[in-house]
Formats: structure tokens, sequence, C-alpha cells
């Protein structure tokens, strides 16, 4: 009669689970099907795109998208949106950058750069000096402060074609825009040139954040980034004609902290509200493009997870909210002011998931948690499975979600597929004619997937 009963309650709990899989499998596959047939990414990004366009921290375009973003949340069947203030810095471009190559007094080759996000301006009449060529911090000071003094400093170390990884790459090369200009600095340079982070070669140049660190006013110096094109054509010239001079002009100008925002939403949990399960993504772009991809694509992704799942009518256990972030480009002041919120009142975050990698075709998610909460996540594979995102790994997140680090039990980053991302990152080239609406929708539901696995299945 013992051994009878024991069937019995294993044969139901069998039962009860392989009804909840059930379920869960059919929830998934309504997201997909939201997403890929009735869902608003792509018409949101649209807008984000080609109506507002880019939104450098600061500027009236930066506004736009906080005001536009707050009002399509509200426009949803969510419960709460509101704004988070926050200070970010403004840098202003001014008039587009120019330069030349002399290679003798009166024979000039126009060659494309753009200042580097924070870089001080040249003098108004340019600044025009020989050319010493470096792959590393390391060659300065081998060349030593004689030879650098009076000269312009051109970083030409690309991004390692070998690695598949293109975010290795890319880091394994960021050094010398973030920091180039300080470190030239100490040489006696007058100005760096820095070769634009593209695996691809073409002409546009890529801009993005750099420091001068602790460099007091009077000794920064101008920093721009050149096309892949052009840096080959200034290396190849500096071979043949190690005097000859380069001419650069730019007027950006760095101007006090402004007010800007964070855009939040958020449906409130059913049982657990007190929990909270954060998508994001950063709202602020660079100005050269419009900010589809870096991070449109990530925008409006973060906002079709709530659409989706208020769309099926669906009351989440825990709370699902939304963070559009200000100012992840240059100084991640949105996600540090997020952060200091969270830890002040306490909030207990389950998992904070960022899309900040493109809308590309979806891979893989990454995890930054322990090995207890990664042997959980792994288990859901299987319902992933059928949509060709069922690759997880134990290696980070986004940069806004990573500052979360004290006050999350996980933290997640949607990896697309990156052989293309570089080729738009930081430049004119990232605009909303790149983007595939398939591709953005699949991300989408992914991200939805990923989150509803959580709230239904837990950690637990």
């Amino acid at each position: 009669m013992f051994k009878k009963g024991v069937l019995i309650l294993f044969f139901c709990v069998f039962l009860v689970q392989a009804q909840q899989n059930d379920s869960v499998a059919q929830g998934i596959k309504d997201i997909y099907d939201q997403a890929l047939t009735n869902g608003k990414s792509y018409d949101w990004l649209d807008h984000l795109s080609n109506q507002i366009g880019g939104r450098l921290s600061g500027s009236l375009n930066e506004e736009r998208a906080i005001q536009w973003a707050k009002e399509e949340l509200k426009a949803l069947p969510i419960d709460s949106v509101w704004l988070q203030p926050v200070m970010v810095p403004k840098w202003v471009r001014g008039t587009f950058e120019y330069a030349n190559i002399e290679s003798s007094p009166g024979n000039t080759i126009n060659v494309n750069i753009c200042a580097l996000g924070g870089s001080i301006a040249t003098p108004s009449s340019g600044i025009r000096a020989n050319v010493i060529e470096v792959k590393s911090f390391d060659d300065l000071d081998k060349i030593g402060k004689e030879k650098i003094k009076g000269k312009i400093v051109f970083f030409n170390r690309p991004m390692e074609a070998g690695l598949v990884n293109t975010y290795d790459a890319y880091a394994r090369a960021v050094d010398q825009r973030y920091s180039g200009a300080a470190e030239a600095s100490k040489f006696g340079a007058v100005a760096v040139i820095v070769r634009s982070l593209n695996h691809r070669l073409d002409d546009y140049p890529h801009t993005g954040v750099m420091s001068y660190g602790a460099l007091p006013l009077s000794n920064r110096i101008p920093a721009a980034a050149i096309s892949t094109n052009d840096a080959e054509l200034l290396s190849s010239m500096i071979a043949l004609n190690p005097n000859l001079r380069f001419f650069m002009k730019q007027n950006c100008k760095n101007y006090p902290d402004v007010q800007s925002y964070n855009v939040i939403a958020q449906i409130d949990g059913s049982e657990s509200p007190e929990k909270i399960i954060l998508v994001g993504a950063h709202l602020d772009s660079w100005d050269l493009g419009d900010g589809a991809h870096d991070d449109g694509a990530g925008v409006v992704q973060s906002m079709e997870v709530l659409n989706i799942l208020s769309s099926k009518k669906f009351r989440p256990k825990n709370s699902i909210r939304v963070v559009l972030f200000a100012n992840e480009e240059n100084g991640l002041k949105g996600a540090k002011d997020y952060a200091e919120s969270v830890k002040k009142s306490r909030e207990t975050h389950l998992m904070a998931l960022e899309s900040d990698t493109g809308g590309f075709t979806p891979r893989a998610f990454s995890f930054d948690t322990s090995k207890k909460y990664f042997e959980k996540i792994m288990r859901w594979k299987p319902y992933l499975e059928p949509y060709y995102i069922h690759s997880f790994s134990q290696r980070g997140s986004g940069a806004d979600v990573s500052l979360l680090k004290d006050n999350a039990l996980v933290l997640a980053a949607l990896r697309t597929d990156s052989q293309r991302y570089f080729i738009h990152h930081h430049s004119e080239m990232d605009t909303f004619s790149e983007i595939n609406e398939r591709e953005l929708a699949l991300g989408a539901a992914g991200m939805t997937a990923l989150v509803y696995l959580l709230d239904q299945l837990g950690l637990e």
C-alpha cells in the first residue's frame, strides 16, 4: 500500500511538472508570435532614428528622445512610468572636422577624421605638425620625449582580425582611443590621431569617449579618430616620407553638466512586487549617425518586453521594470545614479538584463552570477532551443547593469551576431537603414522569453 501511494505521488508530481513545462513552452511561443507579427519595436526605432536622430548626452535630441520614450511607455497598459533626474556631461562637436596630409609644401590629400568625445578643440587656425606613428603606449617610451615633442602622435593599432569575438578585439584596441591623448601629452605631443575601431577598411571615422585622466587643462591636447582607409594611407605615406606633416582642425567644446533623466517604466508583480526583473538599454547615442544600432535597438527591444507582456494580459509574479539609461556613451551617469538609488532604497533585483550589441540576429545570453544561479539558468536552455538563442555563458553583462553587481542576483546581456557591429559603431554608418526588422524583433522576443522564464520558474 505504501509503495502504491509513493508511485501515485510521484506520478502526480510528474504530471504537474509536465503541465508546467507545456505551459511555459506555450508562453514562449506566444511571445515570439507577438513579437514577429504584431510588435512595435521596428516602428518605434524608425521614429527614434529618423524623427529624432543622434542623441548625445545633454543635447536637444536627447531631451526629445526622453519625452518620446516617456509618452510611448505611458500609452501601454502598464502600472507606472517615471523620470529619474541625472546630471550628465555636455560635449558639443561644433562644425565638422577637417584634416589633410601634406607630403610637400602645397601638396595635400584630404582625409576623414572626427573629434573624439570629450576632446578639446584645436586652435582656431588648426594644428599642422610632423607625425609619429605608434602601435602602443610602450612605443612612446621607446621613442622618447625628445622625438615626440611638438609632433602629432598617430596611434595605428588595428582591431585583431584573428579574433572571432569582435568585442574581444575591440577591448584590446580601445585603450589607445580612451587614454591616447593623456599618454601622448606626457611626451610633449601637440595632438593625437587614433585609427578608428573598425575591422573593415572604409572612409568613415568612428568617434567614442576619451579621457584626459587627471591632466590639468593646460596640458590637454586635441584627439581625433581617422578612418581605417585613411589610417592605412597615412601609415604608408609616413613609411615613404617620415617628414610629412598632418593638418587637423576641430572646434568641439566641453560645457558644465546639464540635467537629463533615466526613463523608467514598470509592470507590478502580483505575488512579489518588491522583487524586480530589470531590462534596459541606453537612450543616448553619439551624434554622427542616428544611433539605430547603438543603442536605439536596445531601447525599443526593452520597451517591447513591456509591450508584449502587457498585450498578452500577462500579470507577472515579480515586477518587470524597464530602465532607459542616460549617458552611457560618455560617463555612465544614468547607470551610476540608478545603482545608487537601488542601494539606498534596498531594492531587490532578481536579474538586470541589458541589450547593447545592436539589432542583429540574437545568438546568446551571457550571465554574471554565482554558480548556483547559473546552474538553474542552464535548465532553461531547452525552452529557447527552438528559437536558436540557447547559448548561455558566464562572461559578463552590459556596462549599465554591471553597476548593479552588489544589488542583483543575476546580471545578463543579450549577445547578437557581432561580425557587422563595428562597421556601424559610433559612426555615420549607424543608421536605421542598416536595421533588419526580423532580427530586431527576434532580439526583443528573446529578451522577453528570458524574463518570462525567470518570472515563472524562479531562481531557487
